[in-house]
């Protein structure tokens, strides 16, 4: 049994959600629904369909409703049914349920008494009005031979249209779409990455920073109302988690670096109305309806994979450390203290319950690849000690690289030093400022003997790192993926190539084997009991909707204690040597 649709039916489908698509586009283009509402005189679906977290026999199916600006039906009866044809003929399942204001007119539901393997369509109607038909599928059970999965993070809504949803809703054998992170953007209108905004029509609404449940409602309805985002929705089943950008800039358990609470109030209150907000317009299944805060959940795809969905941002997460605090009054850095506590076992990404969770999931899985689906870093990405404290630039030591190399008697003392030191992590909301943590699922890898593939999205730019412990061991590989529309290094280096900034990363970090640092993408994760591929697919441009995409790069792993390593895939071309580009620092 396959889990992919027949082409036929793939190509029809597409054609409808194309169309779809236009019509979205018209809508939005005219003005947001808040401002039409004393028009509208009839119920109306204009935020799409998903779908999503699919199991073996369900599948949670989503839309929302827009009702008339003045109703005598408060809470309308929406109807769903699920079918095995795009034309909606052969129903498998059905069933209705009812919104109202109190869950935003969002409707969720769990369509359940569905086949392994399968894809199917689903449709809502209410008052007379029909929805869009979307397509999904369930997981698949042992049988399945290859998993498909595109990766997605960090679409920021006036940074760019959303051509990366566009394009990867024309694949054809897509199963399954993950987004790991910064779905949306908290930020005011006049906030991070809208200096295009007002040209592109893409003003963030409302217009305020998001702090109230309202706020977070306004701010879903703009992303849904994208018509490359629906049609993407409406092609595949989404599997979810949060990053920090879902609630507030460098988010942790009790706060995050943005918020303060005399000026936006108790954060307890925000992350509230921002978790509430998720689980209204997001098709994810809470494991624990009582708890929205546990959102790790696992899905299993047949002996292939299987996937462990963390939150490393929210449930466990303690307070980020500054490396300015490590800094005395006479300005001396003391190193020995900072790597102490970046090792510290209090510090926890992950929190104890969710530790504990992960590894009683990855003991019972039979699966050939452990798959964690997660946002942020954890391949080491630590700098030498001399471009972390500003003592030299990149550029002055890789040219000292070069001279040790050719001559190392000709170094001076201090030369000898900086090539000498250890290197530092600078990145401390990764997985390098919870070095514990990150040492426990590396053991806990080794110790049940798994294949790890680590997906991270939260950076903006596209990586691939071989993931080692802190004895050097191979341990498992780490794909990162490029952002939907957020801006990566290139704004900091605008007058530099591209390509030499992406190679001086790469010559600069050890675990690093790629690195793509100016463009726009996404990440198609094929897995097979073989091996595991990444491709990173990038557009040309965000500013404009007319793009073009290609498929960059392309690097694989392979099972087994003796491999568990990146490699490159024929036909994929590696990065060119660094040519000693003036990059003066390095932005994490």
């Amino acid at each position: 049994m396959t889990i992919a649709a027949s082409l036929s039916g793939r190509r029809e489908f597409l054609r409808q959600v194309a169309s779809t698509a236009v019509l979205g586009a018209g809508l939005a283009g005219c003005s947001s629904p808040a401002v039409n509402s004393a028009e509208r005189t009839a119920l109306q679906f204009l935020h799409g369909v998903a779908s999503g977290d699919p199991l073996h026999d369900r599948v949670i199916l989503w839309t929302r409703v827009t009702p008339p600006a003045e109703t005598d039906s408060p809470e309308p009866a929406v109807y769903w049914q699920v079918a095995t044809d795009a034309a909606m003929q052969s129903v498998v399942a059905q069933g209705s349920s009812t919104t109202s204001a109190a869950r935003d007119f969002t409707v969720k539901v769990d369509a359940a008494g569905l086949l392994p393997g399968h894809v199917y369509y689903y449709q809502f109607a209410a008052e007379g009005v029909r929805s869009a038909v979307g397509r999904t599928r369930t997981l698949p059970r042992a049988d399945v031979r290859q998993v498909r999965l595109a990766v997605f993070s960090c679409s920021n809504y006036p940074a760019g249209f959303f051509n990366v949803y566009a394009d990867a809703a024309r694949q054809n054998d897509i199963d399954v779409a993950l987004h790991i992170g910064d779905y949306i953007y908290e930020y005011e209108s006049t906030g991070y990455a809208s200096s295009h905004a007002q040209a592109l029509g893409r003003v963030s609404e409302p217009r305020e920073l998001l702090l109230q449940l309202e706020d977070y409602r306004r701010r879903y309805a703009q992303y849904r109302s994208d018509p490359d985002l629906q049609a993407l929705h409406a092609a595949l089943p989404f599997i979810t988690v949060w990053d920090d950008h879902e609630f507030a800039d460098d988010t942790w358990r009790d706060g995050a670096v943005a918020h303060e609470a005399r000026k936006h109030g108790p954060f307890a209150l925000r992350r509230q109305a921002a978790m509430t907000a998720y689980h209204e317009w997001l098709p994810i299944r809470a494991p624990e309806p009582a708890s929205l805060q546990k959102i790790y959940r696992s899905f299993d795809f047949g002996s292939v994979l299987s996937l462990h969905m963390l939150d490393t941002r929210v449930v466990g997460r303690d307070q980020q450390l500054m490396m300015s605090s490590y800094y005395d009054h006479q300005r001396h850095f003391d190193a020995e203290k900072f790597r102490h506590d970046v090792a510290s076992p209090r510090r926890q990404m992950l929190g104890s319950e969710q530790m504990a969770w992960l590894e009683q999931q990855v003991q019972q899985s039979q699966a050939r690849w452990q798959v964690l689906g997660q946002q942020v870093l954890m391949a080491r990405m630590e700098y030498p000690q001399a471009i972390a404290m500003g003592q030299c630039s990149c550029t002055d030591y890789a040219a000292l690289k070069r001279r040790a190399a050719r001559d190392p008697a000709a170094l001076g003392r201090h030369e000898q030093d900086w090539l000498a030191a250890a290197t530092l992590p600078c990145y401390m909301d990764s997985w390098d400022g919870y070095q514990h943590d990150r040492e426990q699922v590396f053991a806990m890898m080794q110790r049940h003997r798994k294949n790890l593939v680590v997906l991270a999205g939260d950076t903006h730019n596209a990586w691939a790192s071989d993931l080692q412990d802190a004895q050097g061991r191979q341990i498992g590989v780490e794909f990162a993926t490029a952002s939907v529309t957020s801006p990566g290094m290139e704004g900091a280096y605008h007058e530099r190539d591209p390509d030499d900034v992406a190679a001086m990363m790469v010559d600069l970090i050890a675990p690093l084997y790629y690195a793509q640092t100016s463009k726009r993408g996404y990440m198609i994760i094929t897995a097979s009991h073989e091996q595991v591929r990444c491709d990173w697919r990038f557009v040309d441009t965000v500013l404009q909707r007319e793009f073009e995409a290609a498929t960059e790069r392309s690097l694989r792993t392979l099972p087994g204690p003796g491999n568990r390593r990146i490699e490159e895939c024929a036909g994929s071309q590696p990065l060119r040597a660094a040519s000693g580009a003036d990059i003066d620092t390095i932005v994490a």
